[in-house]
């Protein structure tokens, strides 16, 4: 495979997808392949200053700022570290794009879907990843594992976690074919597994 490839991983918070991307870099480096990996919010430089913002700022933020923070990274992300990294024949590994900003924003707060994918494709110039993995776990299970020790977003509470849940799993149904749920209430190994089958595909393809 000479291209490059953009994959995105998604889910709740605490559904362990950091996890999963580290294990698939691992792999794809032993096996010869240039990775690179970036998080939304927060790739670096500039990035890293708008995450501290959107997840930290103790003072009010309105649901409408909050996306377009949220957006303004996700350019700045795109066009220094996503665009040339696959234009190179690399693959990029992202901790969350634009499904979070439709489950979070949309779903989660309650703004309008169709004006959310608008300014998605205005913040990517309408690039869409090649493949989203999407960590599925209950909202129970979720808190229980983020702890007491919770930024903004993960404070929202319960009801709120239920609605970007809820966002997430109807996204995968929108999009079948770039979009794939996993059960992240398996072990680390068996979702690892279920990750390369799904990754070896492409690879191969």
């Amino acid at each position: 495979m000479n291209r490059g490839l953009f994959i995105t991983f998604e889910g709740v918070d605490g559904c362990g997808k950091s996890t999963q991307i580290e294990l698939l870099s691992k792999y794809l480096k032993e096996n010869n392949f240039e990775v690179v990996i970036t998080r939304e919010p927060g790739g670096k430089g500039l990035g890293e200053k708008l995450r501290e913002i959107l997840l930290n700022y103790d003072g009010e933020v309105s649901d409408r700022c909050e996306s377009f923070l949220f957006l303004a990274d996700r350019a700045q992300n795109i066009d220094t570290i996503v665009n040339p990294a696959v234009n190179s024949g690399k693959i990029v590994l992202c901790d969350r794009h634009t499904d979070s900003t439709v489950a979070y924003q949309g779903y989660g707060r309650g703004l309008d879907i169709d004006t959310i994918n608008h300014l998605n494709n205005l913040a990517t110039n309408n690039k869409k990843p090649d493949l989203t993995f999407i960590f599925d776990i209950d909202t129970e299970t979720s808190m229980k594992r983020v702890g007491k020790n919770q930024d903004r977003m993960e404070s929202a509470g319960i009801e709120f976690q239920n609605r970007v849940r809820k966002g997430y799993l109807e996204l995968a149904q929108i999009e079948p074919e770039r979009v794939k749920v996993i059960d992240a209430t398996k072990t680390i190994e068996e979702i690892h597994e279920e990750v390369l089958e799904i990754i070896k595909k492409i690879l191969h393809n």
